[in-house]
């Protein structure tokens, strides 16, 4: 059953004075698919409902999918990509390992072909499916523009540039900034670890041998310390809900984050650094404020270097340029 949404109304209507319902946003417009496949975003919300209510946490899978994506190259549907002979693909990076959601965006593709060949790029495919995913677990209802290109360069040195969970604050600021996101903007991007896990690997650093004066990382509380090495100890791929609601798109994240029990180091850095506290802060204080940063930020993720013309293609199959 699709989770219920008590603001979600009443955010829509602010996107949509926020983006004037433009066309022609980067080269994007609203009703894109209109005309050539009207029952394109039907198809995506069916299918991913479909899928989450077997289950919900691929929620969290499909909106890392679309970040990942969007921050390398922009959002063209690279992350997608498969490795050939000649080159490893982003996929196969160490830092997208764990992503999932690869099935569902093919059996969604398939699906779009049979009914509107060569029009869906799998690059909308991704930014709508995530839209959905966080609908579907209680978070904003917004409108995306659509019309994103497919893009043909798959790297895997490229994903050198994700954020790694060993940053600190300071460090994603200017990491986020590059991408042209402010402070505000990169905490409420952050807030998407409300729902999914994370593995052991990417936070027992914090648990022995921190630094030179701490055996465990001191911006975490003493008792959730203990949770987590209790986690690590059945090994690197045990999993860690990123806050108490692990499927549940809610404010919990930033109120893990004030009990310095932020289970990633990069996380909890939110709240240690002075100049992103007042931030988490506010939306530990109210939910509707972090909702709606966080749609906004959303959408303005989703226009990043968007593929335009000819220098982007709709492919014919996710995993391979045509």
């Amino acid at each position: 059953m699709v989770v219920s949404n008590f603001f979600g109304i009443l955010l829509v209507m602010e996107v949509m004075v926020f983006y004037g319902l433009r066309l022609g946003v980067h080269g994007l417009s609203m009703d894109y698919y209109m005309m050539n496949c009207p029952i394109a975003e039907f198809i995506v919300r069916d299918s991913v409902t479909s899928a989450l209510q077997s289950d919900p946490t691929l929620a969290a899978g499909l909106v890392r999918m679309h970040f990942h994506d969007c921050f390398i190259q922009g959002c063209d549907g690279s992350v997608l990509l498969d490795s050939t002979k000649d080159n490893t693909a982003e996929k196969d990076s160490p830092a997208n390992l764990s992503l999932r959601g690869y099935e569902l965006v093919d059996d969604i593709k398939d699906e779009l072909e049979n009914r509107c060949p060569g029009v869906v790029s799998c690059a909308d495919i991704l930014a709508m499916a995530a839209r959905d995913a966080v609908f579907w677990v209680g978070g904003p209802f917004y409108q995306i523009p659509n019309g994103r290109k497919d893009g043909r360069r798959s790297r895997i040195e490229d994903t050198f540039n994700l954020p790694a969970p060993v940053l600190n604050s300071t460090e994603l600021i200017n990491l986020f900034g590059k991408h042209g996101f402010n402070v505000q903007e990169m905490v409420a991007l952050s807030g998407a670890h409300t729902i999914g896990v994370a593995r052991c690997s990417s936070f027992k650093s914090r648990l022995s041998n921190f630094d030179s004066t701490h055996d465990t990382d001191p911006s975490m509380n003493s008792n959730f310390a203990r949770v987590l090495s209790k986690t690590c100890a059945a090994g690197d791929n045990a999993e860690q809900p990123l806050d108490p609601s692990r499927n549940t798109f809610d404010n919990a994240y930033y109120i893990a984050l004030q009990r310095q029990a932020g289970v990633l180091f990069s996380d909890q850095s939110l709240f240690t650094s002075a100049r992103t506290r007042r931030i988490v802060n506010a939306y530990a204080m109210n939910q509707v404020m972090f909702a709606m940063d966080f749609q906004q930020a959303m959408l303005k993720m989703g226009l990043l270097d968007v593929k335009e013309g000819s220098t982007g293609e709709v492919r014919e199959n996710c995993r391979k340029i045509n």
